[in-house]
Order: structure tokens, then sequence, then C-alpha cells
């Protein structure tokens, strides 16, 4: 047999054969075999990229898609998931309340707060007028959410078209012992006894002036007090409370626990020292006198005591270092409802000239449970026997009831009250001063025409004059400060000035702040960039409403309102604002939005009802 051509390579101590082929190997196939290695590698580098590229673009896409849906306040996930936890992680409510605000302060800080997309209330359907203002709807949060002013903004992104903060005290004041809050979940209603605890005014107003400042910053104003004086006085055309057009911010006042109940000039001091300090940043002013929390509080709903108390704050609130005042409301308790206590109460705020009442609080009594909730739990019986103010749905009827009583009582002012006399508002005196002494700079009184003082719905009366062509060489001043000082005039000249009722004007450090303040309008005004000081003062040519104290008084009920069709009742009993606070607790930071839903839906359906019953 003939052996293929190699050579065999024999070595005995091994005893291994080696074969050596003695054919030569084309050189291509090896280059073939390294070109075709390549491109494979090639073509799966290449699919890797692409399927890199279709996983980060699935994971950005099914982000976004949970930052949208975690951020709508519309997501279920913020009811039945977020405030369960919250229960779960933190047994005391009061712990679960802090950490849910430092989440949500948070959460603004880093653009990541939940918010109402898509602007349901732009349609304008749930629109109401309050202290002749447009709001965009008639739900509010109620005091107690945000305690210290840590989460207004948040709050009004979830939907309200006013947030209560508060309540405030003059000095700071720890509040009653803990525990002081107490769950009954079967229920979804609680019980609390903070006491008023609170940081007290100046430190509030402390956090709402830095509001106001960045406010102003962001406008291009500057971060000084000038600015913050101009955002105050209208010039961004928003309310200075709220800073958002067709929302409000109003703020509850209360005396501080030490202050003697007895001594009314004691406790009235204790009232306008926080409307001195917060009144500038309040679109609105509420009085508390109707926490069950702090000893002898209610007792201050006395007619007589009330009255004094009432005088007291809307005389502070007239003198707001602001262009307009903010309104005054008193808040009353659910539970002094007998006929003379609610007319007594009713007479006050007539006689003192407050602009509106918030019916309802928590209550000292204790509603039995509402069968179609569920059974209380043997640890919610014993909460039953804790002291405190009792809120949630249980209420409801209660606060219906007290609307269409108070209604009625303030509906018309009694005919047997003496007329009170008052100083006409600040606004009122400072048009026809600061328009005369306009005239009077520039040396002709009848040259003097409605242009040159105009008014605002957030700014009141601005002196101002044409601004300058962008061509002209010499910049022109936006307002223009008075030569003549009005206390120089003679008597009777500062009497037809002021008009027959006004007091007369004769301190020198009254004009000087007058002045001041125009200066610092005028100063903001010329930071703007030309166009921006033309929408700036478009905005402040809008007429603002004075309301009357003969006129009706405004209500707004709070009380175990809890879904949409509670919130029209009230609306119908006579209210014009519905404020939630249990609801929220429960329901979380999309309760808001699913009321106002709720409310369309059942305005609908009574439209269709009424549609159906004409055609038969």
């Amino acid at each position: 047999m003939k052996l293929p051509t190699s050579r065999l390579l024999f070595r005995p101590h091994q005893g291994r054969v080696f074969t050596r082929p003695t054919f030569a190997k084309p050189r291509f196939a090896a280059h073939s075999i390294r070109r075709h290695n390549s491109t494979a590698q090639t073509a799966s580098t290449g699919g890797s990229r692409i399927l890199n590229f279709f996983y980060g673009s699935t994971l950005v896409l099914g982000l976004g898609i949970i930052f949208v849906y975690v951020t709508d306040t519309r997501a279920s996930v913020h009811r039945y998931v977020v405030i369960p936890a919250l229960r779960w992680i933190y047994p005391d409510p009061e712990e679960a309340h802090h950490a849910a605000n430092q989440v949500l302060r948070s959460l603004w800080d880093l653009g990541l707060y939940p918010r109402e997309r898509g602007d349901p209330d732009k349609a304008g359907d749930l629109e109401v007028e309050v202290f002749g203002r447009m709001i965009r709807n008639p739900i509010a949060t109620s005091a107690g959410m945000d305690k210290h002013a840590d989460i207004p903004d948040p709050l009004f992104a979830s939907g309200p078209a006013i947030v209560e903060i508060g309540g405030t005290t003059p000095l700071p004041q720890s509040g009653n012992d803990k525990p002081r809050v107490f769950r009954l979940t079967s229920q979804q209603a609680m019980i609390n006894r903070y006491g008023l605890n609170s940081e007290g005014a100046d430190h509030v107003a402390m956090r709402l002036r830095d509001r106001v400042r960045k406010f102003a910053y962001r406008l291009g104003l500057g971060h000084d007090a000038a600015a913050e004086q101009a955002v105050l006085d209208g010039i961004a055309g928003v309310p200075p409370g709220s800073l958002t057009p067709g929302k409000l911010l109003a703020i509850n006042i209360a005396k501080n626990k030490i202050t003697p109940e007895d001594d009314v000039d004691a406790v009235t001091k204790d009232y306008v020292y926080c409307v001195n300090t917060l009144g500038p940043y309040a679109d609105i002013l509420v009085v508390n006198v109707s926490s069950p929390n702090t000893p002898g509080l209610r007792s201050l709903q006395q007619s007589d005591k009330l009255q004094k108390i009432l005088t007291g704050v809307v005389d502070a609130a007239r003198s707001v270092d602001r262009k307009t005042r903010p309104a005054v409301m008193v808040k009353v308790s659910p539970d002094e409802d007998s006929d003379a206590q609610i007319s007594g109460i009713c007479d006050a705020v007539w006689a003192a000239g407050v602009d509106g009442v918030i019916v309802g609080n928590t209550t000292n009594r204790r509603p039995g449970p509402m069968p179609h909730l569920g059974s209380l739990s043997p640890l919610e019986e014993q909460h039953l026997l804790e002291t405190g103010g009792f809120s949630g749905p249980h209420l409801f009827d209660r606060t219906l009831s007290l609307v269409k009583r108070y209604r009625k009582l303030l509906e018309e002012k009694p005919a047997e009250l003496e007329p009170v006399l008052h100083s006409p508002s600040a606004l009122q005196a400072e048009a026809a001063k600061i328009k005369d002494e306009l005239a009077s700079a520039s040396g002709s009184k009848e040259d003097s025409t409605p242009d040159s003082v105009t008014t605002s719905v957030d700014t009141g009366v601005v002196p101002v004059t044409p601004i300058a062509e962008e061509t002209s060489s010499e910049k022109q001043p936006l307002l223009k400060l008075p030569q003549e000082r009005f206390y120089d005039k003679p008597q009777d000249e500062q009497d037809s000035l002021v008009g027959v009722n006004a007091e007369p004007v004769d301190s020198s450090d009254q004009q000087e702040s007058q002045i001041e303040r125009l200066r610092a309008i005028q100063a903001a005004i010329e930071r703007l960039p030309p166009r921006e000081q033309r929408e700036a003062l478009e905005k402040m040519e809008e007429p603002i409403h004075l309301a009357s104290n003969d006129e009706p008084k405004v209500i707004f009920a709070t009380g175990g309102i809890t879904n949409g069709k509670q919130a029209l009742d009230v609306l119908n009993a006579g209210a014009s604002v519905a404020m939630v606070y249990t609801a929220l607790v429960y329901g979380g930071i999309g309760t808001i939005s699913r009321i106002k839903d709720e409310m369309r839906a059942e305005m609908r359906r009574q439209t269709e009802e009424r549609r159906s019953n004409s055609q038969e």
C-alpha cells in the first residue's frame, strides 16, 4: 500500500508518530477566514449598538411615561399607594403629615412636583367671583394643611383656586403635647388637638417675603425691597398673595395661648400684630376664633368681644402697606349653632365691616360611625375618647345646614344696625390725593385726565406717565413724583383733596412713605425691557372692585366636603367656595382634581336631566 506524500517522524522513546504534510496550503484561505471573522464582528457590533439604542430609548420613554403619570394629580397612585404607604411608614399622623409636606417641598424645588396637567380650568366652567375677583374654581384647601407657609406653591399646583395657610400666632408656640393627632381610618376621619402650633408671624412673613422676592427676580425686577414692593403693588398683574392669576392666598391668624381671652384689648393686639406682619403677603386674612384646642378662644365669638376684635383687624387691614387691602374673613365654629349665637356673630360681622365668613371648623362633638364606611376598630374606639376637634365626612350635613342659616343673615344688612363710620379705604383716599398732587405738580389740575391714574385688580392706583418711545434719545420717567407736598397745602385744600369724609392727613412721614413707594415702583418698572413695561402697565389698567359694607357677605364652607356633589350642594346653598382638609389627608394630592372632575360630571348630569324633563 502506497502511503500519502508525507514524511513520518518516528521517535521510539516517545512512542508517537507525527505527520507533516508536504503540500502547501493556498495563502488566500487563511486571508479569507480572517476577513470572514472581521465582517461577523462588525455586524455583531452594529447589531449591539442598535439593540442598545432600542433599549435606551425604551428606558427613557418608559421613565418619561412614569414621570408624567406620577406627577399628574389624577394618577390613582397618589390615593391608593402613597397615602397607605405613609400610614404604614408613619403610625403617628403628625409625622406622616410633616414627611409628606417635606417631600412636596423638595419635589417643588427639583421641578418634580405633582401638578394638575392639561389646565382643566381653562374652559371657565367653574369660575366664580369672590371679593370682586374672578377665581378659576370654587375649591380651596383649609388651614392646617400648610401651617408655616412651607408648600403654598405645590398646593396651588394641585388645582385649588384658594390656599389657606396657618393658623399663625404673633409669637412662636409649640402647641399641645404629643401625641395630638389620631386617625379614624375606617371612617375617613381624624381627631386633632394641635393647639395652634406655630413658628410665629415674623418667621412665616420672612418665608413669604422671600417667596415674593424670588418671584420678582424671575421677572427681572431684582431681589431687593423695591422689587418686592413693586410686586405687592401689582406691577406683575397678579394677586400679591397667590402670585398666580385667578387664585388667592388666605392666611389664618390667631391669638397666642398665653394671651388671656378675657383681655379683649390684648387679644385684639395679637390679631392686629399678625395683620401688620402678614397682611402685605395675603389676599385674604382669616380671623380664627373657632379652634377648639386653644382654651377660651371660642369665647371670643361672643358678639361684643368679636365686634371689637374684628373692627381692629379691619382697620389694620385697611392700612396695610400695599396698594390694595386684603379681604378680611372670620372663621366660626360649627358648635355655636343656636339662633342667638349665629345672629350675634352676623351682627358683629356687619358692624365691623368684615368681608366674609368661613362657616365650619372641627367639632368637639363625636358623631356616630357612618354605616357605609364600616365599623370602628378597638383602637379607633379608644381614639374617640381623646380630646380635640373631630373632622371628617360626618360633618357635611351640619356644614350644609349652617351655610343656609348664615346665608339668610349675611345676604342683607340688618336695618336695626346703626351705620358704622369708617374712614374711606386707603385706596380711594390715595387715588384722589395722588391724582391732584400730580395735577398740581404739573401746574394745571384741568390737564389731569383719567389716563393719568390707572387702577388694577391687584395693584390699586398708580400714577403713571406714558412710556417714552424706544427711539427717544432721552428716557422719560415712568412715574412722576409730586413736586409739591400734600401737607404743605392749606387745610381747606387738603380737605377738598381727600374728600369730605376722609380723615385729614397731617403726617409728613405718611407722605414720605408714599413717595418712597412710588420711587420703588418706578425703579422696578424701569428695570424691565420696553415691551415688558407696556405689558405691565396694561395689566395695571383693569378696574378694581371695592366691596361696600352693604353688599352680601362672602361665605366659604368647610367641614366634611369629600366629593364633587357635596361641593355643589354647599355652593347652591349660598357658599362661594368649598374648602377641604380631611379629604386631602385620606385622598392625597389628587383630591382637588378629583372633586372638580366630579363637579363637572354632576353638572352635566343635572343639565341633561333638566333637558330631559323639559322635553317631556
